[in-house]
């Protein structure tokens, strides 16, 4: 019986991977490179030194704007997901009108109306003028705080519904046979794995959120939007105070997509 002769196994082909001196990232790389000296040296950077602190405590506004509007949203959030997914017919119809009628109108004219709005109707009360709560009412930021809470919840809200409802029955099957009762189920299956399944979408919702903060600005909350704005008005510059407005929400922007891609990658994955 003659030998079968094997043909040698080819090895297979490793995957180029482009180079970053390739051609066209050359031209791109001279371009930014170029405009970025052209925005460095024509145009005027010294009222920087001038604004620093107004423009770094204009950022930590926004950023407390921010993360309390979302912290407080999420849970109001995860309250309208479980009444659409498992409250009463009653309940279902209320949590779906508000999250219809939040997104359903602009987040300005929410602001305006809590503002301009409920803030008129309070100065008639002198109970209200008044109280305890007065010294906080009269000024801008409970009204944009409310609004951006109020609009985050109901934009996750809907998301927070679509993550509760499609958490497998199955899970939530073996816990109880298992023996938990209905908080622990919640609190330790139900929660947890929709959260998992919202948290790419509240990444997205969070940097949009971030996007919202300077319409708080109109109702003359000073965040680094309202300190952008007195820079124009005081400097009579228009590209370079809206150029740094740019790189720092980008900063910021950056930053959150990399808290959130850290969360994303500590979550287990099936192989």
């Amino acid at each position: 019986m003659s030998e079968q002769i094997l043909a040698p196994v080819a090895p297979e082909p490793e995957i180029a991977r482009e180079s970053l001196l390739m051609p066209h990232r050359i031209v791109l790389m001279l371009v930014f490179a170029a405009i970025l000296f052209c925005v460095i040296y024509f145009m005027r950077w010294d009222w920087v030194a001038q604004y620093q602190g107004r423009l770094i405590a204009g950022i930590g506004r926004t950023l407390a704007m921010l993360f309390s509007s979302a912290a407080v949203g999420f849970v109001f959030a995860v309250l309208l997901g479980i009444a659409q997914v498992a409250g009463p017919w009653w309940l279902k119809w209320l949590a779906n009108g508000f999250c219809s009628i939040i997104r359903g109108t602009p987040l300005l004219l929410q602001l305006w109306l809590l503002y301009y709005g409920l803030g008129s109707i309070f100065a008639q009360f002198p109970e209200i003028r008044s109280s305890f709560l007065w010294p906080y009412l009269r000024q801008a930021w409970p009204y944009g705080f409310a609004a951006l809470t109020i609009s985050f919840a109901a934009y996750e809200g809907e998301v927070m519904r679509g993550a509760f409802a499609g958490v497998p029955r199955g899970e939530l099957e073996a816990a109880r046979a298992y023996g938990m009762g209905s908080w622990t189920t919640f609190r330790r299956i139900w929660l947890p794995r929709a959260v998992q399944r919202a948290l790419p979408t509240l990444n997205g919702e969070t940097v949009l959120q971030l996007k919202a903060t300077p319409l708080v600005a109109t109702i003359t909350v000073v965040d680094v939007y309202g300190v952008i704005s007195k820079v124009k008005q005081d400097t009579f510059l228009t590209y370079e105070p809206l150029l740094l407005l740019a790189l720092i929400y980008i900063i910021l922007t950056g930053l959150l997509v990399v808290v959130f891609r850290y969360f994303e990658n500590k979550i287990p994955v099936k192989m």
